[in-house]
């Protein structure tokens, strides 16, 4: 219970609570024998349902002695039950004086203090692994809530009267419960909060302007919150009402929120309803291409492959609505990065940018800009050719230069004795240094102290001799159409490489999973599948 909500005590239902403005407390026996008759006028059914809904604003015991007023938990229970079937089939119930009773019902048994955090926090944090911490009256919330939805979506629903009601402050204690552990209790929070915005268009900015304080707070204070993911789905259903041309304020919440939203440890908790978030904004205004794109590049992960990952898959997203005079300003850049990711001794960074050439727009991106793609691309494909340790990567590559090869075959032979000069450069510059050290070390042994310096010397020999022979090794390999023919990946060497790789997937706990938990969160349906589009509203916007 919040701290502002005394305890009353009800003898008959065992001490439990209720919100002061709730009306003097009667006994949930009595509430059972409130019914909707056919012979009752509309002032007594009017009547029947307040009172019946504020016999629900009384908040049970469900963890320190769950076992506690059974009989009166099941009759709130049947009570909810009755009140949400009462709205859904009935019209013209809700009348006037229902507002104030209904939104105070939601406020005094979801608005509560939560409980402390379980689960560790960055990246000590798996979503695989930890279990969330389910509330304990769930029987109770999960029917508040299916209750107030009905409420906001039933035709009879009047903004213009409930308003009074529900205000920021009740907003913001709404949005404070987004942080409950229990995915339950997010989902159904995340559409109510939905339908809120859809209809109160005078509340929009402000929910927007809180939603961004989440934001902040977790990015540069906390990075620990439960409702990332539910709130970035919300807005991504109102980024797509967005009417057109986008205003400043979007486009900063863009740049200044969701880009940071990329550096969190915890990225793959909310990353694909974020990456939606970011592609949603990209086709409302292709000009935002270039600071996304290069905002993604500050962010990229150096040493997280898991994140880089994560990354490569929005880029490729982002390249799927990418337009070409967009696309021609940050493809330097862009292709360098990807560059680097084909050269990642992680085999599943390597491999998830070597699927980009299976993508047909993407291809055709570069063929259009090969002159200035391929040079870039070209060192780190003929390099991993025949370097990368992971064998399946080696086939990925060659598929890669064929591609490129049939692309423009003069450019690729082009870039290939290129290559090859700077390769045959490289190596004269690493005699030439070997010379100079030579002569160092010649100086350096007519001085009395160097036998006591000589392993020094020794080993810096040593270490500038293995670069050579390197270099020597890459320099004198040049790949030929037919090796590149020859060692092209088909789908049973893909196959036969995954079976040999298959013991180097990380092994799951064997921690055996919570049964009551697992069984909890099988049985939830959820009250929507998706998030109907909210209508933009240029006025409100």
């Amino acid at each position: 219970m919040p701290k502002d909500i005394p305890t009353i005590g009800v003898e008959d239902l065992g001490g439990d609570s209720i919100p002061p403005d709730a009306p003097p407390p009667t006994s949930l026996k009595k509430a059972t024998n409130y019914g909707y008759s056919a012979e009752s006028d509309a002032s007594e059914k009017e009547d029947l349902f307040i009172q019946k809904i504020r016999q629900c604003c009384v908040v049970f015991d469900f963890i320190q002695d769950p076992l506690s007023d059974l009989k009166h938990k099941e009759v709130k229970r049947s009570a909810l039950n009755e009140l949400i079937e009462y709205v859904t089939t009935n019209r013209g119930v809700i009348t006037e004086a229902v507002y104030p009773e209904a939104v105070n019902m939601f406020a005094a048994n979801l608005f509560r203090p939560l409980s402390p955090p379980t689960n560790p926090v960055g990246a000590e944090y798996d979503p695989d692994e930890d279990e969330p911490t389910l509330e304990a009256a769930w029987p109770h919330l999960q029917l508040v809530y299916e209750f107030f939805l009905r409420f906001l979506e039933s035709p009879d629903f009047q903004s213009s009267i409930a308003k009074r009601y529900i205000d920021q402050k009740f907003m913001l204690r709404m949005l404070m419960i987004m942080d409950s552990e229990d995915p339950r209790e997010r989902d159904f929070l995340k559409t109510t909060l939905h339908r809120i915005y859809g209809k109160f268009l005078g509340m929009r900015a402000f929910i927007r302007k809180q939603i961004n304080n989440i934001f902040y707070s977790f990015i540069y204070e906390t990075e620990r919150h439960n409702g990332i993911a539910e709130l970035l789905e919300i807005l991504g259903s109102i980024i797509n009402g967005f009417a057109l041309p986008l205003k400043e304020e979007h486009k900063t919440f863009l740049l200044r929120v969701l880009l940071p939203l990329h550096k969190v440890k915890t990225l793959s908790v909310y990353h694909p309803q974020l990456a939606y978030c970011v592609v949603q904004f990209l086709e409302k205004d292709p000009t935002l291409t270039e600071p996304v794109i290069m905002g993604l590049l500050k962010f990229w992960p150096k040493i997280h492959s898991t994140k880089e990952v994560m990354f490569l898959n929005e880029l490729e997203e982002i390249l799927d609505v990418i337009e070409p005079n967009e696309f021609q300003k940050v493809m330097v850049p862009l292709f360098q990065q990807i560059a680097r990711c084909v050269s990642s001794p992680h085999f599943q960074v390597a491999e998830r940018a070597l699927y980009y050439w299976n993508n047909e727009y993407v291809m055709s991106l570069i063929s259009d800009n090969a002159a200035v793609i391929l040079p870039i691309l070209f060192p780190a494909l003929f390099k991993n050719s025949k370097s990368h340790w992971n064998k399946t990567i080696h086939g990925l590559i060659y598929n890669a230069l064929k591609l490129l090869m049939e692309m423009n075959q003069k450019l690729f032979d082009e870039c290939s004795q290129t290559f090859q000069k700077e390769r045959t450069f490289e190596k004269a510059r690493i005699e030439e240094k070997e010379k100079k050290w030579q002569k160092i070390e010649e100086v350096a042994k007519t001085n009395p102290l160097y036998p006591s310096m000589s392993s020094l010397f020794t080993e810096m020999e040593r270490l500038s001799l293995n670069g050579l022979r390197n270099y020597e090794n890459e320099s004198d390999v040049v790949i030929n159409k037919d090796e590149i023919i020859s060692n092209v990946l088909t789908p049973e060497k893909v196959e036969a490489a995954n079976q040999r790789e298959s013991g180097f997937t990380q092994k799951k706990s064997e921690l055996p999973p919570d049964e009551m938990t697992e069984r909890a969160l099988g049985e939830y349906k959820r009250h929507d599948s998706y998030l109907r589009k909210v209508p933009s509203v240029p006025s409100a916007e």
